[in-house]
């Protein structure tokens, strides 16, 4: 029995709909990676103190490294729950199609803590071989740490939008650019001097400008060492 016109419209209907839904998750490109980070906290004052950086990351897409980072942070505090900073970092940015890209980054942040709650605010501009123009980023992000017990344990969540207010002629595209979200454990070490944050991270790019979306799923691990006393949970 051949089908009429108007069942064919109707069963069809149903397929293009299932079609247009899972055309977003067909386009995106997905990439398992690992990253790491250390951090060495050294105080100069009560009120003052740099935070040293390096962080790696590496991925399958391009079966190694995708991203290196060393720079370091002067943090200034106004009260116990406000803390100003501004920083530097040198970024490598590495591709399996391409030569390797290094960049100067500039970074400015206001960081609050309420209780459990952590946000901070930070401003990244980007100096990148490819011209002249400087890449704006703003990173606002917000952690929620919930300990367990006394000893310095401690499961946390946080999310950070990342929002570019300027396209550039090297590459960078205004809009919303992405967005990390990020769940794990802190684990005390030597007394709290050492703290170590083990977690699933999941970041997702938009596609701006016509790029295909991408997801990344992480395994992060980020070790922070205080030179010279144990390490207080914000």
């Amino acid at each position: 029995m051949v089908p009429s016109r108007r069942a064919a419209v109707l069963l069809s209907a149903p397929l293009a709909a299932l079609l247009l839904c899972a055309a977003p998750a067909a386009a995106q490109v997905e990439d398992r990676q690992l990253w790491e980070q250390v951090n060495l906290v050294v105080p100069l004052t009560p009120e003052v103190r740099v935070t040293l950086e390096q962080i790696g990351r590496w991925g399958d897409r391009i079966e190694g490294l995708t991203q290196t980072e060393v720079g370091g942070l002067l943090g200034y505090k106004l009260s116990s729950a406000i803390e100003l900073g501004v920083g530097y970092r040198y970024v490598g940015l590495y591709s399996a199609t391409g030569p390797t890209v290094h960049e100067n980054r500039l970074r400015q942040q206001v960081v609050l803590t309420r209780g459990r709650l952590l946000g901070r605010l930070r401003v990244d501009e980007r100096l990148n071989p490819g011209g002249s123009e400087i890449g704006v980023r703003v990173r606002p992000l917000a952690r929620y740490n919930h300990p367990l017990g006394s000893r310095g344990y401690a499961l946390y969540a946080s999310h950070e939008s990342f929002i570019v207010p300027n396209s550039t002629a090297w590459g960078q595209r205004s809009g919303y650019e992405r967005m990390r979200n990020m769940a794990g454990v802190t684990l005390p070490f030597v007394r709290r001097k050492v703290m170590l944050d083990i977690g699933y991270l999941n970041q997702y790019r938009f596609g701006l400008g016509g790029a295909r979306p991408q997801m990344e799923h992480a395994l992060s691990l980020q070790l922070t060492i205080n030179a010279l006393g144990p390490i207080l949970h914000d």
